[in-house]
């Protein structure tokens, strides 16, 4: 394979060097190219952005470091069990783009606190979505920010607190002077860099280990080994003989993987750094178009993430299992230095025992690191190791730019705009949002320097949070015209308030802590979105009931956002 690709003597650090180089100097120039030079720019590119770069721009900032870095390496280990954030989030997109999007677009509003604060007539209502979009836009950006601290970590070699803050002054640079203008173009190359780097070399792996140059097939294929054995018969022999169960079996409770999908389906839904790429581009039919490329984009990353879980999980256990220590290649040294790999002989034999029994067990690796270490276990040439590197960050720094967007505009525009200074005027609405996103930028590093958890886990507590607050209060918003501000607001407070204690109590330890084996109705974390969602909806009827109704006028705005573009045209009315 190596002499297919040709061998190069320039070493991984310095073709890292190269590669993030390059990739950082095109966003900062296209940074200064398009900096915002109004509100509009700076929140909504100037609303003309074509369907085709926004959805390169929306598929950008939807797959983060968790879809890049993460999730195959969530589904390298858990196997079958992994497959619910496969599942999540790409129905979600489906229910986003579907159900919501068009409606959104066609109310006209910049952030989703704005939506809410208008639908629901009330600046108690605003405020609520304020601080429901800041704790989810800060929950999901501190995921970006370990993102980019790993890959620094590893491909610079320097400390992860340091890769983190170099992160943080690249994308504060670009966040803080184009704003979604900036971000938008920034964006559309971000996904070039991120796609051609997670597809090459899991391209070239697939057709190494089994000869198909496509990995969606080639992870179900028969070995090129000549054994006629089929790829994932073989993980499973392997997953089995060290005591894990068999990779294609999954060991979750089915309430939990539907807790989880649902969850991530409906958090996805709500997230607000997402819903407001469309009302990037000039008319309802452009967010239908730009939503529909997304999907097609996003489907070409997420559709390979198995077959990269599967390439990495097998090649490491053939590496790694029963090796001597002393024999291990410079990729596993490297990785060792950066603490998220550990060796610990526990039985003083010199070998490297990987086994499922936590007693016998002498190595630990972290979730995060199957992709990043891929191409390295697969003795990939030293540019497409880099290339990794690249797409990496440029999947961390894509979604934590959108993410900031949404921290300054929520503080800049719902805040201070809509309630505080009403008459401020546009080029201090402007010095507001970049000094709000300079804030954000400081907190989501510190995030990332002290995360909650692994990058996924991290952003599958965001979509958590997304549902439930924000998911039923759009919802009911579009499709239930009767829906008033007391009920919305009690329910998006009850909501995130649940879920907010049940997150801290179990990733934490707050309140007491809790085991696994005390999860309510067996729901892990990740997955109690989908309880606090359904809570939601309860308190938000309920109170509605007992509440005085919307407003006529209200009821009227609700009711024209239902009805189609042009249908007065096609009826003759």
């Amino acid at each position: 394979m190596n002499n297919l690709l040709f061998v190069d003597g320039l070493g991984v650090q310095n073709w890292t060097y190269i590669i993030v180089g390059i990739t950082f100097a095109i966003y900062i120039g296209i940074a200064i190219y398009t900096r915002a030079g109004s509100t509009k720019e700076f929140y909504v590119a100037g609303g003309g952005v074509s369907p085709l770069a926004n959805g390169m721009a929306t598929a950008a900032d939807w797959m983060s470091a968790a879809s890049f870095i993460s999730m195959a390496g969530i589904i390298s280990f858990a196997g079958y069990d992994g497959a619910v954030y496969l599942m999540g989030w790409t129905g979600g997109y489906v229910l986003l783009a579907l159900l919501l999007a068009p409606y959104l677009r066609k109310f006209g509003k910049f952030t989703v606190p704005d939506f809410i604060g208008d639908r629901y007539y009330s600046n108690t209502a605003r405020l609520v979505g304020v601080i429901c979009a800041l704790l989810v836009s800060f929950t999901y950006v501190a995921g970006q920010m370990r993102g980019v601290g790993l890959v620094f970590s590893r491909f610079l070699e320097v400390d992860i607190n340091t890769g983190v803050i170099i992160g943080m002054v690249i994308v504060l640079f670009y966040a803080v002077l184009g704003g979604m203008k900036g971000i938008t173009y920034t964006q559309v190359a971000q996904y070039c860099v991120l796609i051609f780097a997670f597809m090459v070399p899991a391209i070239f792996i697939s057709i190494q280990m089994t000869g198909n140059p496509i990995p969606q097939l080639g992870f179900g294929s028969t070995l090129s080994d000549g054994s006629g054995t089929y790829l994932l018969d073989k993980l499973d022999g392997l997953s089995t003989d060290l005591g894990f169960a068999e990779y294609t079996e999954g060991t979750k409770s089915m309430v939990d993987v539907f807790a989880i999908t649902l969850a991530l389906m409906v958090g996805t839904a709500g997230l607000p750094h997402v819903i407001v790429r469309f009302f990037t581009v000039k008319k309802v039919k452009d967010a239908r178009k730009s939503a529909g490329l997304a999907l097609l984009l996003i489907a070409t990353l997420f559709t390979a993430a198995p077959a990269v879980a599967v390439f990495a999980r097998t090649n490491m256990i053939e590496t790694v299992s029963n090796q001597p220590y002393e024999n291990m290649p410079e990729w596993f040294k490297k990785w060792e230095t950066t603490g998220l790999l550990s060796f610990t002989d526990k039985n003083n034999d010199g070998l490297i025992q990987y086994l499922a029994d936590e007693s016998k067990n002498e190595l630990v690796i972290d979730n995060d690191i199957m992709v990043l270490a891929n191409p390295e276990i697969a003795n990939l040439p030293d540019w497409v190791i880099a290339l990794v590197a690249a797409g990496a960050l440029a999947a961390a720094l894509s979604t934590a730019a959108g993410l900031l967007l949404v921290i300054s505009a929520s503080v800049s525009h719902d805040l201070i705009k809509k309630m505080i200074n009403p008459d401020i005027s546009e080029k201090g609405e402007l010095i507001a949002a970049r000094l709000a996103a300079t804030v954000a930028v400081c907190v989501a590093g510190y995030f990332g320097i002290n995360p909650p958890g692994f990058v996924a886990a991290t952003v599958a507590l965001a979509f958590g949070l997304a549902a439930a607050s924000f998911f039923p209060a759009i919802i009911l918003g579009i499709f239930y015209k009767k829906m008033n501000k007391e009920g919305a607001v009690a329910g998006m407070v009850v909501g995130i308030l649940v879920m907010l204690f049940y997150m801290t109590k179990f990733k934490f330890g707050w309140f007491g802590g809790g085991e696994k084996a005390d999860w309510w109705f067996g729901i892990s974390p990740e997955g109690f979105g989908s309880v606090a969602m359904i809570l939601n909806f309860v308190v938000s009827i309920v109170v509605m009931k007992f509440t005085p109704e919307t407003p006529e006028e209200v009821q009227e705005i609700v009711e024209n956002i239902r009805i189609p573009s042009g249908v007065g045209e096609a009826t003759g009315h």
